[in-house]
């Protein structure tokens, strides 16, 4: 997809349902990423644990793109003023290096895992406008800069738009302290940092009415306004339940009308409904993934991936959040310790039913 943006880049020169109840596993040794090489490379959420042993090996057999988890948010990368972590997220960049992947950096601005002394003085007094936006420059460009030439792309403002329906943007401390403004700023401080890397927005529920229309308006301002934006990450962070078939396509058409490049960057189907808020499990609760949630699942994946297909030219990645169901953020939340079950590869990192699903959306 050609984006004709001021701000153009060079890492980016450089149907119908069909839900099948058996699938015949293919008989040679591809991987997921090669069933997809003539569309889009297919990214994992890593953690620097998930780099050796089985894991790893799972990892570079069916991806050909890393997200860091979490070792490159502000918190773990950045804990105190004068010192900075390198040493997860520099050793998932070599991983990838080292075979070959690409790299997704994530996430550079997100109100959840910033570090407390980023919004505080020496005097132990909130700090100005001014102090924070020097602090947010100082760090972008700092982790950008690391990673220039390895990270080809970079979520850099995370879930900026509020959940309150009646509010655009989300009463967060860079919200409260600098305005709207801070969002463009991020943006001018990643792309001079690292000219080369595409720079997207990122959030969820994007496939919601109300909430699609702001993340809409919000696109729409940045470009109009010349700010150097290239992409909207929409998260995928899915259910049996939702989107439905006619929500996913009309944010797709909506967001494609800008001309930014499309990633789906976390996806995942949860076999439960989506809650917002943590909780405690309830004694009654099940978590047992039962025939009839697979099925559920693997209608889901499939209704989701054959959309995809359909999109081909407007979908330039898309990323799983997390390798396998041995291990996924949805055991812990909302519901900690209910176990999940929302990925292609079950907890002994086998390709489940699903899996043969989803390839097959792209044999037809």
């Amino acid at each position: 997809m050609t984006i004709p943006s001021t701000f153009l880049p060079l890492a980016l020169l450089a149907g119908s349902l069909s839900f099948a109840h058996a699938q015949t596993p293919p008989t040679d040794d591809s991987g997921l990423k090669d069933h997809f090489r003539d569309y889009y490379p297919i990214g994992v959420a890593v953690s620097p644990r998930s780099l050796q042993g089985p894991e790893a090996a799972m990892i570079l057999k069916h991806f050909n793109s890393l997200t860091p988890e979490n070792a490159m948010k502000m918190g773990p990368i950045h804990p105190e003023e004068n010192r900075y972590d390198w040493e997860g997220a520099d050793a998932i960049v070599r991983f990838a290096q080292e075979h070959g992947l690409k790299v997704r950096g994530h996430a550079l601005c997100w109100h959840e895992q910033t570090p407390s002394w980023l919004f505080t003085g020496t005097d132990g007094k909130t700090v100005t406008r001014e102090v924070l936006l020097q602090r947010l420059r100082e760090h972008i460009t700092t982790v950008v800069s690391r990673y220039r030439g390895k990270v080809y792309a970079w979520d850099v403002v995370n879930e900026a738009i509020a959940d309150d329906s009646t509010r655009f943007l989300r009463e967060s401390p860079w919200y409260t302290l600098c305005g709207e403004d801070f969002i463009a700023k991020a943006f001018e401080y990643a792309h001079a940092a690292d000219p080369h890397a595409l720079l997207f927005y990122n959030d969820y529920n994007t496939e919601r009415p109300e909430k699609r229309e702001r993340v809409y308006r919000l696109l729409k301002k940045l470009k109009d306004s010349g700010v150097p934006i290239h992409g909207v990450g929409l998260q995928g962070h899915w259910s049996i339940f939702e989107p439905s078939e006619k929500e996913l396509l009309t944010a797709l058409d909506r967001f494609s009308s800008l001309k930014l490049a499309i990633q789906f960057t976390e996806v995942d189907v949860s076999i439960y409904r989506w809650e917002k808020f943590p909780r405690a499990r309830r004694a009654d609760e099940s978590d047992a993934f039962t025939p009839a949630l697979e099925a559920q699942q693997r209608q889901q994946y499939t209704r989701v991936f054959n959309i995809f297909r359909q999109y081909k030219n407007v979908i330039t990645g898309v990323t799983f959040w997390n390798v396998s169901d041995r291990h996924t953020w949805l055991d812990e939340y909302p519901v900690k310790g209910r176990k999940n079950y929302p990925l292609l590869f079950n907890q002994q990192l086998q390709p489940k039913n699903v899996y043969y699903d989803v390839i097959g959306t792209v044999a037809r």
